[in-house]
């Protein structure tokens, strides 16, 4: 009994698995209320296809954090020893057999809707591996190919509806700065055990000071799109976008303000949070 109760606790963390759901629920709030707001609630629910999208998506993004997790635990050991503790639960033999299983339905069920969907879900999984393997240890395309893979199961839905308009940029585009400036200040939080092993971060190859001149470049920017979101007409989420203003300003100062590990966790989990309030904000749009 306690033996199936660490397995599926160590399977949660590993597969981060309450950030899949949120991507999934993402991805259905954005079919109803930005890419099909004029069809009913009912047949967005019953879209077969779009059920079949947000599925496959579910599932090769479980897999690309368990292949994720592979690649880090040396890392995590020094810089997240709860998680790797929590992530090794479950064997490293059994969690590469849940990856190539998930990889094998992923393919199974894309191949059988069409050859686009196959190459789109084909690409995420390869582009998810050589990230891991690769591409996080290369400091001048790390953060952005991170940020980018959290935004590609996005285009699943838009390439579905076909819907794509200067506003669809403009709210990918702020969501892409938010996610770069969490992986800034992770990279700034892990600093100790990325330097242990020889990953090349922005933090290690130029320094704690240029690395937050860069994030308050992006906070700037962020600022930017905060301000041309609000020339939309996009209903009580106006206040959101509002509200990120005075948002992004604060966490740049404290930004600057904070020095240690602890104090950047904090800023990346407030990043994490605001992301999330922007989900559940996507409700009121009109």
């Amino acid at each position: 009994m306690y033996r199936l109760y660490y397995q599926i606790l160590g399977f949660v963390s590993t597969t981060r698995l309450f950030n899949v759901i949120v991507l999934c629920l993402t991805q259905y709030l954005i079919s109803i209320y930005i890419l099909a707001p004029e069809r009913s609630l009912t047949s967005l629910i019953l879209d077969f296809n779009l059920f079949i999208i947000v599925l496959v998506t579910a599932i090769s993004t479980l897999s690309g954090y368990i292949i994720n997790n592979f690649y880090d635990s040396e890392k995590d050991r020094i810089n997240r020893p709860k998680m790797f503790f929590l992530g090794n639960l479950i064997s490293v033999i059994n969690q590469l057999k849940i990856y190539f299983l998930f990889n094998l339905i992923v393919m199974i069920i894309s191949i059988s809707i069409s050859y686009k969907v196959f190459v789109f879900y084909s690409f995420y999984i390869f582009i998810i591996w050589l990230y891991s393997y690769k591409i996080k240890r290369f400091y001048w395309a790390s953060n952005f190919i991170s940020s980018a893979i959290v935004i590609y199961p996005f285009f699943g839905v838009i390439l579905y509806f076909g819907t794509f308009s200067f506003k669809v940029i403009l709210m990918a585009l702020f969501l892409f700065n938010l996610l770069f400036l969490r992986d800034l200040v992770k990279d700034l939080q892990n600093f100790n055990g990325d330097w242990i092993q020889e990953y090349k971060t922005l933090p290690i190859i130029y320094g704690v000071f240029n690395t937050k001149i860069l994030a308050s470049f992006f906070s700037l920017f962020t600022f930017i799109l905060s301000i041309n979101l609000l020339n939309f007409n996009l209903g009580n989420i106006y206040f959101y976008y509002l509200l990120s203003i005075f948002f992004i300003l604060i966490w740049t100062v404290y930004l600057w303000i904070y020095k240690d590990q602890k104090n950047y966790l904090w800023l990346r989990n407030f990043i994490k949070v605001w992301i999330l309030i922007g989900v559940f904000s996507i409700t009121l749009i009109t």
